[in-house]
């Protein structure tokens, strides 16, 4: 039997914590889809959806089974629709459990036939958030040890460093 995940968010940028999460994913899943949102809600995104996209497929091209799309709608009905039987949600503090605890029931709701798995980071990237590199990188602060290489030099652009 083969079990197919996604892992899906805003990811702008995707971080070093979202590409640890896709890496431990990707020995546990046949096949492991990073999901890119259209849709940020209420954020206002420092990259276009194409360019997470981009950053993303780059950052984790290293891995076989590891697919990134970007979608629109709920996240459910894009699992149903590539027959994912998985969701991953990554929590990084225990403030992080409430919400996705709300997320994972609302999904189940929608549906009983993809369920929610909850993975921690690795204690080194516990602290990283999106949020936090995007203000740190306009800022001028250096980013090196939150991202890959490729979305560095993707932020420095984006805030007239480079």
């Amino acid at each position: 039997m083969t079990v197919s995940a996604m892992y899906p968010g805003t990811f702008d940028p995707i971080t070093l914590g979202h590409e640890d999460l896709v890496r431990r994913a990707a020995r546990l899943y046949d096949k492991v889809i990073v999901a890119i949102a259209a849709n940020t809600g209420s954020k206002a995104p420092m990259f276009t959806f194409g360019e997470r996209v981009e950053l993303a497929k780059a950052a984790l091209e290293d891995l076989p089974n590891v697919e990134v799309k970007g979608y629109e709608g709920l996240t459910v009905d894009f699992a149903l629709e590539h027959g994912l039987a998985v969701i991953i949600r990554g929590l990084r503090a225990v403030s992080d459990f409430e919400y996705e605890f709300q997320l994972a029931n609302m999904n189940r709701h929608l549906t009983e036939e993809v369920e929610t798995a909850f993975l921690t980071p690795t204690e080194k990237y516990t602290f990283i958030s999106s949020s936090l590199v995007r203000e740190v990188a306009s800022l001028g602060g250096d980013v090196s040890k939150f991202v890959s290489p490729r979305v560095q030099e993707a932020l420095l652009e984006r805030c007239g460093r480079k």
